[in-house]
């Protein structure tokens, strides 16, 4: 299967489950028969080519695999499987013309399902990762910095919760939304991160989930222009995502942002997240995605790197500590902070993050403090630090990266 088959059955794996969660109700058994039917594309496209229709394609498959699943289970799941029954035929049927041949979002009613008010915020994060972000369960425990065993019982748990609760496949209602938004933006925020800086395997970007996340922002956004922090997520995708294009070399290697051709960055991309910024920190409220967002438009609007205004950044990461506890905005602060003020008061933040537990093993720490010590002079701890950051990443990109930075500090 080619590369772009893969990605399209990323993209539309969220749609046809939505599809089929719709029609049939039952969330985790859904799952199981869209899995099967990207398992059969997967398999079957090679050799038959992808199909006019994939998406119908994909949904009347599994909606055989959820009719023969349905037909296998015991005496206690009889009800169910007589439901199931009187709205499958024994072989695979089409899709209703709304399933093929009407635009319809499934994709943001599945994201709203899952983060329903009936699941803890952790659950409904990670279920919907697994669901619209099609992340595995090893990447969404990596999100978290939580164990992939305990992810998966978080995972499986949320499922049961699902179908306990009864949650129907519908848009919720003005309040409703409003009460399930922050877990919803949490999840587009993980989702986004994921395909802009992929944290395991060979690619370094995966732009099918980066796209989703921000086809997905726009559409929560419609409903709730309003909303500061929405318009705070959706202008901090599009002014991160604005610097794709100059982020990776001809061979895919890492440019970092301050070696970056900001000539290649999407200036349309930059404005509409300005402009999205600018009209929500008018609002009032200011949440953690709105400073985000005005972070990154410092970045953006900077012609070149070393016009970029470190003491405005460190000024609102102080505003942003404020607001979450989140060790990766410590680490972020302390980059801010060296830039501003030397890499010595920025290594010395490091030394608090040492001592916790979210974060004292992550690459990353061990990369910034890289950084930090080869720009302070110390290259002989900077090569031990880029060491011990490549033998933890897990992705094949950063890893080439880090391996190159060892190689340029021991030629010199």
């Amino acid at each position: 299967m080619t590369a772009i088959d893969e990605r399209l059955l990323r993209e539309l794996a969220p749609q046809v489950l939505g599809a089929v969660v719709r029609r049939y109700g039952d969330f985790g058994t859904a799952e199981d028969a869209v899995q099967e039917a990207l398992t059969a594309a997967a398999l079957q496209w090679p050799e038959s080519g992808v199909p006019e229709n994939p998406r119908a394609w994909l949904i009347q498959v599994a909606a055989r695999k959820f009719t023969d699943h349905v037909r296998s289970e015991s005496a206690r799941r009889r009800r169910e499987t007589q439901i199931a029954l009187e709205s499958a035929s024994e072989e695979p049927m089409a899709p209703p013309p709304d399933e093929v041949n009407v635009e319809r979002d499934d994709a943001l009613v599945l994201l709203f399902m899952c983060c329903h008010p009936a699941l803890t915020r952790p659950s409904a994060i990670a279920l919907t990762l697994r669901a619209v972000g099609g992340l595995t369960t090893g990447e969404i425990a990596n999100a978290f910095l939580v164990p992939e065993s305990t992810m998966a019982q978080r995972i499986s748990r949320a499922k049961q919760s699902i179908k306990s609760s009864g949650v129907g496949f519908v848009l919720p209602a003005q309040d409703e939304r409003s009460r399930s938004i922050g877990a919803v933006l949490h999840v587009l925020y993980l989702i986004f991160n994921e395909g802009y800086a992929t944290s395991s395997g060979k690619e370094h970007q995966r732009v099918d989930l980066s796209n989703e996340a921000i086809r997905l922002a726009r559409a929560a956004h419609a409903l709730l222009p309003g909303n500061a922090e929405v318009s705070g997520l959706l202008a901090l995708m599009l002014l991160t995502d604005a610097r794709r294009p100059a982020r990776s070399g001809p061979n895919g290697e890492i440019i970092p942002l301050d070696e970056q051709d900001r000539s290649l960055w999407d200036r349309a991309a930059i404005t509409e997240g300005v402009q999205l910024v600018s009209q929500a920190l008018t609002g009032g409220a200011v949440g953690s995605y709105l400073l985000q967002a005005a972070i990154a438009a410092v970045h953006d609007e900077a012609a070149r790197a070393e016009d970029t205004d470190w003491p405005q950044i460190v000024a609102l990461y102080d505003v942003l500590m404020q607001l979450a506890d989140n060790p990766m905005v410590a680490l972020n602060r302390a980059v801010a902070v060296a830039m501003a003020e030397g890499p010595s008061q920025g290594l010395a933040l490091l030394e608090q993050l040492d001592r916790d537990p979210r974060i004292k093993d992550h690459y990353r720490l061990a990369a910034v403090r890289a950084h930090l010590l080869e720009h302070s002079g110390k290259l002989d701890a900077a090569l031990r630090a880029y060491a011990e950051a490549a033998e933890k990443t897990a992705s094949i990109p950063e890893r080439n990266y880090l391996l190159l930075k060892i190689a340029r500090l021991r030629e010199n």
